[in-house]
């Protein structure tokens, strides 16, 4: 069946471009982000401290979320990687489907994410993050911005779920 012949699927057209158009965004504002970064501001590596509470720094992230399941193995970027891409399906699919106007950004800006840090681990078998967020001695995990997409679409979700009224009875 083909979307002219399926008008759920006419009408989730625009939906579907919308989250895919922000997941392209975000891809590519990433990747600008960390060729940058590796490039031209650490190059060699550094700390550059740009506000009190907020540095540049050049990580690589070879596990997921903090570090997690950080391990040497080769075999680490391509698990991730897969589970990721699987993960990414999953969400398209989800898009398709989605109604309002915050799911579809949503899901577009943890989808970006997803890929921006697939591209990483391809490339380089580990994530860039650079971003270093802290108060005092205390600093947040190093991230980027496809790390950020994840976030924000993520609390977007939440916010939907919460404050949404669906399957309120009224």
């Amino acid at each position: 069946m083909s979307v002219f012949s399926d008008p759920l699927a006419i009408q989730s057209a625009p939906v579907l471009r919308r989250g895919l158009l922000i997941a392209a965004i975000v891809i590519a504002l990433d990747q600008a982000s960390k060729w940058w970064i590796l490039l031209s501001v650490m190059n060699p590596p550094q700390l550059i401290e740009i506000v009190p509470f907020f540095n540049l720094v050049l990580t690589w992230n070879r596990g997921v979320s903090f570090g997690l399941f950080d391990t040497n193995s080769p075999a680490t970027p391509w698990i991730l990687s897969i589970l990721a891409v699987a993960i990414v399906g999953v969400l398209i699919s989800w898009l398709r489907r989605a109604e309002g106007k915050l799911i579809p950004i949503a899901l577009g800006l943890i989808v970006g994410g997803a890929i921006g840090n697939v591209v990483d681990r391809m490339v380089h078998g580990a994530v860039v993050d650079f971003l270093d967020v802290h108060w005092g001695t205390y600093h947040w995990p190093a991230f980027n911005v496809a790390d950020s997409g994840i976030t924000v679409g993520a609390v977007l979700l939440i916010v939907d779920s919460l404050f949404s009224g669906r399957g309120q009875k009224g």
